[in-house]
């Protein structure tokens, strides 16, 4: 696979290896060769083959509107404003907390994996991306850390169904508009999930203790 040229500084912290990553000098760590060319052969394949006048408007948008994880922390506050689904809304924005903590500020610099637009030749992203690191899928992560959560607590089977559908189409849309490699977006769902099971079992945990110290209306 071709890649663009890249300047000295860059070329000297991104070097891969064929099967252990390397610490670098700045902090970022290689991908396995291996992973880097099976990510970059899949990526320019949706592009070339996925990619349409039809499908192109919907996936900009949907994946945008997962911006600083902005849908999906509506909808855990929209689940708040309703007793029956309040528990659901605190596990998921508990979960997406511990998310944000997990893969944004901790994860993400200490790889410091380079976007796909940096390191494939003439390959273009559909929508920007400030955030220079790509791995893990922060979108990715928060998607499924809500959906995890609500899974766990939400009362309704059509809930559940629902927010695991709107995390995998989320995931699916970053690799549409070319914004993350495959790896980004399975490393993005596998650590939100986990996140998503730690945030219902916190605040599960943090709603029996107040149900059990809020005293009972007198039937």
């Amino acid at each position: 696979m071709p890649r663009a040229a890249k300047s000295d500084t860059i070329e000297g912290i991104y070097q891969y290896t064929y099967f252990f990553p390397q610490v670098k000098g700045e902090g970022g760590i290689a991908v396995p060769e291996v992973i880097q060319q099976l990510d970059e052969q899949i990526l320019v394949w949706i592009a070339q083959n996925i990619r349409c006048a039809v499908l192109d408007p919907f996936m900009k948008l949907y994946t945008q509107l997962g911006n600083t994880g902005m849908l999906f922390i509506a909808l855990g506050v929209l689940l708040l404003l309703f007793k029956p689904t309040r528990r659901a809304g605190v596990s998921a924005l508990c979960a997406m907390l511990i998310g944000l903590i997990v893969v944004n500020f901790t994860i993400k610099p200490i790889m410091a994996r380079p976007r796909p637009w940096l390191v494939i030749e003439n390959f273009v992203n559909l929508v920007p991306e400030h955030d220079p690191n790509s791995f893990p899928s922060g979108h990715t992560n928060a998607a499924f850390a809500f959906a995890l959560a609500v899974c766990m607590s939400a009362p309704k089977k059509w809930m559940k169904v629902s927010a695991v559908c709107a995390a995998v189409v989320m995931g699916l849309s970053r690799l549409y508009v070319g914004v993350h490699f495959p790896s980004d977006v399975l490393a993005g769902a596998a650590i939100g999930s986990l996140c998503g099971l730690l945030g219902a079992w916190v605040a599960g945990k943090a709603w029996e203790r107040l149900s059990r110290r809020t005293p009972q209306a007198p039937g």
